[in-house]
């Protein structure tokens, strides 16, 4: 009697044994999670309702007059401009990511590393050295301008610098890699016989490309979406080297407010926390047809 009770519970310690060794392994990531992402959201949300001081700083009262500067149409048409601009960022870094990730994806085994290599190769500088570079290159006297005028394309040096064009082109070159990998890891898993399968059936390249492998890839698209859009929505270090403080951008405003002349950290939690909810909703809406894909709607 004694020996199949011990039995069934020697086997039910096994089967908890692996839920407790996965409950250690998380430990780590949820106390960074924690530490480092849910308590910074949640004492931004409490500072967006307190008061400023007359020196800065925040005193802590519930009051809503941060909110109520958030809906000033000055913010929110500066909010739409940064939108705009991840949004033309994100839409430049598909056009130019998904074949050179298809490229790389379907390419020799051998030479796939070699290839991942070139396009890792931007980590393995500093991000503010890289954004620099480019000033060299888009200044009035700087390598494009040089090269343009070498060839008489041009008859004087064209202004770049500090303008839409500069902050668009550093945030491409910023994010293009984080739009090329997720796309990679989908265009590698892509099974060649269901393209040669559609070539077969009759379907074009193009009807192939619409109805086979885009939809098959578009996990790898929603990802690379959500890593572009939502930093680029914020990010202020390439506008402020880029573009000089001339175009402005909501990550600039909630840096002004904290480390700026404006000293309003209450008014920069709420912009802040109502960024926060906007990359909650675009991470949504990027998700949303993986979800309805898997329930079948």
């Amino acid at each position: 009697m004694d020996q199949p009770a011990s039995k069934s519970e020697a086997a039910d310690s096994s089967r908890r044994s692996p839920g407790l060794i996965g409950c250690l392994l998380l430990a780590p990531l949820l106390i960074w999670v924690v530490a480092f992402v849910v308590a910074p959201a949640l004492i931004m949300l409490v500072y967006s309702f307190g008061e400023r001081e007359v020196l800065g700083g925040v005193r802590l009262a519930f009051s809503l007059r941060s909110w109520s500067r958030v809906g000033d149409p000055i913010y929110l048409s500066i909010l739409w401009k940064s939108v705009e601009y991840a949004g033309l960022t994100t839409l430049i870094c598909v056009l130019v990511g998904y074949p050179v990730a298809f490229v790389v994806g379907r390419a020799d085994e051998r030479r796939r590393p070699m290839l991942l290599t070139l396009v890792m190769i931007p980590f393995w500088t500093s991000f503010l050295i890289r954004t620099y570079a480019w000033v060299t290159i888009l200044k009035s006297r700087g390598l494009l301008n040089s090269v343009l005028m070498q060839l008489d394309w041009i008859g004087e040096p064209i202004e770049m610098m500090y303008t839409p064009f500069a902050v668009i082109i550093g945030l491409v070159y910023t994010f293009l890699p984080f739009m090329i990998l997720p796309i990679y890891g989908s265009v590698e898993k892509l099974d060649p016989s269901l393209i040669e399968a559609a070539l077969d059936l009759g379907a074009g390249p193009w009807r192939t490309f619409r109805r086979v492998i885009l939809p098959l890839t578009m996990p790898g698209v929603s990802a690379g979406i959500l890593l572009c859009f939502v930093p680029a929505l914020g990010l202020y270090a390439v506008n402020d080297i880029l573009g000089g403080g001339r175009v402005d951008m909501i990550g600039n405003v909630i840096e002004n407010q904290f480390k700026g002349t404006a000293r309003n950290w209450p008014f920069g939690a709420a912009l802040g926390t109502a960024l926060l909810a906007a990359f909650a909703l675009a991470f949504w809406l990027t998700r949303r047809p993986d979800r309805e894909a898997r329930i079948g709607i």
